[in-house]
This record gives C-alpha cells, sequence and structure tokens, in this order.
C-alpha cells in the first residue's frame, strides 16, 4: 500500500468517527455560543451594576438590596440571585463540558500529525483553553471573595442581613463596604485587573466563533458581529478592569 493510499485510509476512518460521535462537533460549537453569548450579556449587566459605586455607598448597597428582594413576596429572599446563579451553573457546565470534548476530540484526531497551515489555529484553541481556565479560577475566587465571604474574602466581609419590618423587607446590605475592602489589597486589585484583559480577549476571540457557529456567513453580517463582541468586551474590560484600581488608589473609597 502506497503512503497516499494509507494517509487516505486513514482520513476515511477520523471521518467516519466524526459522524459517528454523539453529540456532533456541530453542536458542541452551539451549545458553547450560546451558553457564551448568556455570560456575555451577564458580565455586561453586572458590569453596569457595578457603576454604581461611582454614586456612592447609600446607592451601591440600595442595589445590592434590590437584587435579593426582588419580585419579594413573590419570590423568597434573594429568590432571583439563586435563579440566576443555577442558570449561570448550568451554562458553565455546558460551556466547560462542550469546549473540553472539543477540544480533547481535536487532539485525538490529529494525533502527532500536524496539517500545513493549521498551527495557528491550534494556538488559537489552546489560548482559549488557557484564558478559559483562568476565568474558571476567577469564578471561584469572586464567589469566595465577595459573595461566599469565606476563604480569600477580606477580613473584614460583612453578610448581608434582612428583616421584616411590617410588611416589608429590609435589607442592610454591606456590598460597597465588601468590594472597597477587597480592592484595598493590591494582589487582589491587580488580579482583578488582569483577568478582565483575559476576560476581554476571550470574549473577542469567542465573538468570531459565535458568529460562524450561528451560521453568520454574510461579510456585512460577521463585520457587525465582530464589532459589536469587541466593542463590548472592551467596556467591560474599561470599566470592571478600572474600579480596583480606582479602590486601590482611593478615588473610591
Amino acid at each position: 500500500m502506497s503512503v497516499t493510499e494509507k494517509a487516505r485510509g486513514q482520513g476515511d476512518t477520523v471521518v467516519r468517527q466524526k459522524l459517528n460521535q454523539h453529540p456532533s462537533n456541530v453542536t458542541l460549537k452551539l451549545i458553547m455560543a450560546a451558553t457564551g453569548t448568556i455570560f456575555v450579556l451577564f458580565v455586561f449587566v453586572h458590569m453596569v451594576g457595578n457603576l454604581k459605586l461611582f454614586l456612592g455607598a447609600e446607592d451601591y448597597n440600595a442595589y445590592a438590596a434590590f437584587l435579593r428582594t426582588f419580585l419579594f413576596p413573590f419570590l423568597p429572599y434573594e429568590g432571583l440571585l439563586y435563579v440566576m446563579r443555577l442558570a449561570l451553573g448550568v451554562c458553565l457546565i455546558l460551556h466547560v463540558w462542550a469546549g473540553l470534548t472539543i477540544y480533547v476530540r481535536g487532539r485525538r484526531a490529529r494525533g502527532g500529525f500536524s496539517r500545513k497551515g493549521m498551527k495557528k489555529k491550534a494556538w488559537f484553541a489552546k489560548y482559549m483553553v488557557v484564558e478559559g481556565v483562568l476565568l474558571l479560577a476567577f469564578i471561584i475566587v469572586h464567589l469566595l471573595d465577595l459573595t461566599i465571604g469565606r476563604g480569600l474574602a477580606p477580613s473584614r466581609f460583612q453578610e448581608a442581613t434582612h428583616e421584616m419590618v411590617g410588611n416589608e423587607m429590609v435589607v442592610h446590605a454591606h456590598a460597597y463596604e465588601n468590594l472597597v475592602a477587597s480592592f484595598s489589597r493590591p494582589w487582589m486589585a491587580i488580579f482583578y485587573t488582569v483577568i478582565m484583559i483575559v476576560a476581554a480577549l476571550h470574549i473577542g476571540q469567542g465573538g468570531w466563533n459565535a458568529v460562524n457557529d450561528f451560521g453568520g456567513t454574510g461579510p456585512r453580517l460577521r463585520k457587525i458581529w465582530l464589532i459589536a463582541f469587541l466593542l463590548i468586551a472592551l467596556i467591560i474590560m474599561v470599566c470592571n478592569g478600572a474600579l480596583p484600581m480606582l479602590v486601590l488608589s482611593g478615588v473610591i473609597s
């Protein structure tokens, strides 16, 4: 058997294996695109809420209290937050699972061979994985730091409390004080700022993938989609990345 025939046979085997994969890579990419878009929208809305820091402690804590009592008593205390956490948790699991599955399949299919012109694509995939791991670590740190208040949280962390005054739910939130206490630590402020740069890169790269995964083929649509994702990534990086430095420098205190 010639080298050409052997290579063709190996290629046919890979194609058959891909056709027999469940779920397909197309389905996995759609899952990644959909969950990634949900994450981007959440981070953007979360960033808008964080801008209330510039209005002072009273307004920021009132915003934190509003999130905890949204639609009360139809929703229980912190009902909205738990619904969001559950939805984002499911999206996170699906996003990580789909991404790792595609990456592992690609590694197995490639084996010890490297196709000409594919090095750039391989490095792109590796960078996305590294960024994803860093962002996953950030989520854990962020939860411990400003949500759970354990482990990496500042020593001055204060949990929100609530009480019923007549028929009204009164919340004593300390979100502003907790955030300032956290970002007053140089290492944490720098960590958050660096992660926002990583997040911006991941959003920009992921946005380009998403337009392809959603079936966008027109050059104009691709350009508009890419510009939109890059603009969102830049806004998130500047706004969220600047907050820790503003706290650390004493502008927000």
